[in-house]
């Protein structure tokens, strides 16, 4: 199976965040590995532009009920009619997590992840977390400075899967 990498980030993001997306959803695509994002715009439609153009499979999980508002560069869309509690389903569905550009919905993305506990999450101008006295936590997230290190962070992860004997 291949891996699969959640890419997060808010739906009102830079001119940055959108090329920081589109270039991660390329990279992904050609290393093989599944996207799953929110299916909606800002970094969510710059992921799926990027996957397309790099002949992957991305997958949007929509909050309403309704795929009408879904990218168009998503190769399929679950609807969910959840709200925000698809984010759930985003982390859980995911190998690894990239986080790009923050947002309130981002920032709760990345919680779920750390919450999960096994799941390594990534960002790249994203939410750096911190205690009360403004140092990083402990196993926190990692931070990317470029696409080409979030997504090579993310393959790392790569699980090992028993080999099929024929």
């Amino acid at each position: 199976m291949p891996l699969q990498v959640a890419v997060c980030g808010p739906r009102h993001c830079t001119e940055d965040d959108k090329s920081h997306a589109y270039e991660v959803g390329i990279l992904l695509a050609q290393a093989g590995a599944i996207v799953i994002c929110g299916g909606g715009t800002g970094v969510m439609a710059a992921v799926a532009a990027g996957v397309r153009a790099g002949n992957g499979l991305v997958i949007g999980v929509r909050p309403g009920n309704t795929a009408t508002d879904a990218s168009p560069d998503l190769s399929a869309v679950i609807v969910t009619n959840l709200g925000e509690a698809r984010n759930a389903i985003i982390v859980w569905s995911a190998d690894a997590v990239i986080a790009i550009g923050g947002s309130w919905g981002t920032l709760s993305e990345i919680a779920l992840a750390k919450r999960r506990g096994d799941v390594p999450v990534i960002t790249l101008g994203s939410w750096i977390i911190l205690d009360r006295d403004g140092n990083p936590l402990p196993e926190s997230v990692t931070v990317a400075s470029s696409p080409r290190q979030a997504v090579d962070l993310a393959l790392a992860v790569r699980p090992v899967r028993p080999q099929e004997t024929i």
